[in-house]
């Protein structure tokens, strides 16, 4: 893994963006709104967000994004729950699950073991590109077969039947921890 060195120019660059597009399209808005705008460094947006019961909104450089949220959705269950979509300037979009979820495991796939990957990012990645699909196409049957799935993904979780990593945090009594494939059969079955 390569470390990351900052680059004071590359750094300054992103804090010139984001006050030029404040100051232009949202000064007056945060004024009204009787909110703040501030550039801070990474590690002390860390700080804030660690010790903050939220109430406000970051932008952040694509990598610091990804360790910002990764290190949110860990502190408030299990990784493998949180996707992404990102939307760039004309208009395209990208759902993604988040990254790293499933490395470890995948590893261990490789050598014939059995796995408990939490498939509830992914399957929410594929939903939430299902519902753009369809809204763009004018299907609504590809954008409630999106809901239902999700539905069914949420009831099978809900029922008690879920992978280790939210077995370990549920305060469901005695859940049902599933491998890999028995959670994805479970959804299934109730889809």
């Amino acid at each position: 893994m390569q470390p990351r060195i900052p680059s004071p120019k590359y750094d300054h660059t992103f804090k010139d963006i984001f006050q030029d597009i404040f100051d232009a399209e949202y000064e007056d808005r945060f004024k009204e709104a009787g909110i703040e705008y501030f550039y801070t460094l990474i590690d002390d947006a860390v700080a804030r967000v660690m010790k903050s019961e939220g109430g406000y909104i970051w932008a952040c450089k694509n990598y610091d994004g990804d360790v910002m949220s990764d290190m949110v959705s860990s502190a408030f269950g299990s990784l493998a729950m949180m996707t992404s979509v990102l939307v760039s300037p004309d208009g395209d979009f990208e759902y993604e699950a988040a990254h790293g979820t499933v490395q470890r495991h995948y590893y261990q796939h490789l050598k014939g073991g059995e796995t408990s990957t939490n498939s509830v990012a992914t399957i929410f990645a594929w939903t939430g590109a299902l519902r753009k699909r369809g809204e763009l196409d004018g299907n609504q049957e590809l954008a409630a077969f999106a809901d239902k799935l999700e539905k069914a993904t949420i009831d099978t979780i809900e029922a008690g039947e879920m992978t280790k990593d939210l077995a370990l945090i549920t305060t469901i009594e005695n859940p049902t921890v599933l491998n890999s494939e028995n959670f994805i059969k479970a959804i299934a079955t109730r889809l």
